[in-house]
């Protein structure tokens, strides 16, 4: 029987038109992507860092001789308690990780308290970095730190520090007018990291001995690092020098933000 001829026809139709709509130009003559069609996702990068190291022994003992002078005055079993401190319960120690350390003296009780969080997005469209950026954000709004112009006037000083937009101090916080100086007042930090403010809190209702609280908080990529450095005195007509303890606080947080370059 005679074989039909329109078969090896039609296979040749059928490899040119395969041919057509796999090549990059569309019928019209366009240009065609070849992953037109098919979604592309772009994932942010990761964070700097991936681990965080031991707290307690990231602060050396001269700087807590200087911190906490009342440990010096320990018989040595003490000394060397006080001095390695002890350590935040976390469930994570890649994650999160702190510590606190604690001395009194006949002069005033010390007390000085790091928290380190390695930030981790979720989200692969947000960066390591930009989440971390949105928890220091969080803080920073928590301090309420004054506007920028006011924090280094002497007026923002006979204000008070801590006023809010209406004038009236922040929820929890005692004014510092008297007791911190000019330049002196709760502010951002353009030296520590890629962002970094300072709070200073003059407050202990309640308390006989007034306490006052420096904290400085800090970002370098992924993570953020808040140092706390109270002081209160033995007598209650002994305000707390917030110079020092600024000084001290973000002498601090410098060491512990060149750490985290290492």
């Amino acid at each position: 029987m005679q074989r039909k001829a329109y078969v090896p026809g039609l296979a040749a139709l059928l490899v040119t038109l395969v041919a057509g709509c796999t090549s990059g130009t569309g019928g019209d003559g366009s240009d065609i992507d070849a992953k037109a069609g098919v979604p592309t996702t772009t994932t942010a990068p990761p964070g700097k860092y991936r681990t965080l190291r031991e707290p307690c022994g990231s602060v050396e003992p001269a700087t807590l001789r200087d911190l906490l002078p009342g440990v010096a005055q320990l018989p040595e079993e003490q000394r060397e308690k006080a001095y390695k401190g002890t350590a935040a319960v976390t469930y994570d120690t890649d994650r999160r990780v702190g510590c606190a350390w604690a001395a009194d003296s006949p002069d005033a009780s010390h007390n000085l308290v790091i928290d380190v969080e390695r930030v981790v997005s979720y989200d692969p469209a947000v960066s390591d970095a930009d989440k971390a950026q949105e928890v220091y954000a969080k803080k920073e709004d928590s301090a309420a730190l004054p506007p920028p112009a006011a924090a280094g006037s002497e007026d923002a000083a006979d204000d008070g520090d801590d006023a809010g937009p209406s004038g009236s101090p922040s929820p929890g916080k005692t004014p510092n007018a008297a007791t911190t100086p000019p330049g002196l007042q709760p502010r951002l930090l353009d030296d520590l990291g890629d962002a970094a403010f300072v709070d200073d809190v003059y407050a202990a209702s309640g308390s006989a001995a007034k306490r006052r609280t420096v904290s400085v908080v800090f970002r370098t990529s992924n993570v953020v690092v808040t140092v706390r450095y109270a002081e209160q005195p033995a007598h209650s007509t002994t305000v707390p020098d917030s110079k020092e303890l600024q000084e001290k606080a973000r002498g601090l947080a410098r060491k512990l933000a060149d750490q985290l370059n290492e």
